[in-house]
């Protein structure tokens, strides 16, 4: 079973920049996508970004172009760079990946990022 392990949160002012790591406890490559969820206080679990095993890659609308999601298979790494950050991005954000086969998918633990005005 894959462990997910998120770093990199933390309390930030509105224009700031952090980066979340998602390190995995064995090898990726029999997932075939991984995100990143968050949940601000009060409201629902929604996808932030998504990167497939190929490379590809998606966002919410509301981080275009200010968040970039990457991945290091060699260290079963997935980042997520966030740039001008806004007190509205404050939430609690989840590392997730996508099985193949159809099996459950693994989340992390969560991470909190806290951006200041």
């Amino acid at each position: 079973q894959v462990q997910l392990l998120e770093s990199g949160g933390g309390l930030v002012q509105a224009g700031g920049s952090l980066r979340l790591s998602c390190a995995a406890s064995a090898s990726i490559f029999s997932i075939k996508a991984m995100g990143w969820y968050r949940q601000p206080p009060g409201k629902q679990r929604e996808l932030v970004a998504g990167i497939t095993s190929g490379g590809s890659t998606n966002y919410a609308d509301s981080v275009k172009g200010r968040f970039t999601i990457s991945r290091n298979n060699a260290k079963n790494t997935v980042y997520l760079q966030m740039n001008s950050l806004k007190p509205e991005d404050t939430a609690v954000y989840y590392c997730n990946a996508e099985r193949i086969n159809g099996l459950p998918d693994y989340w992390g633990q969560g991470t909190q990022v806290t951006v200041s005005s």
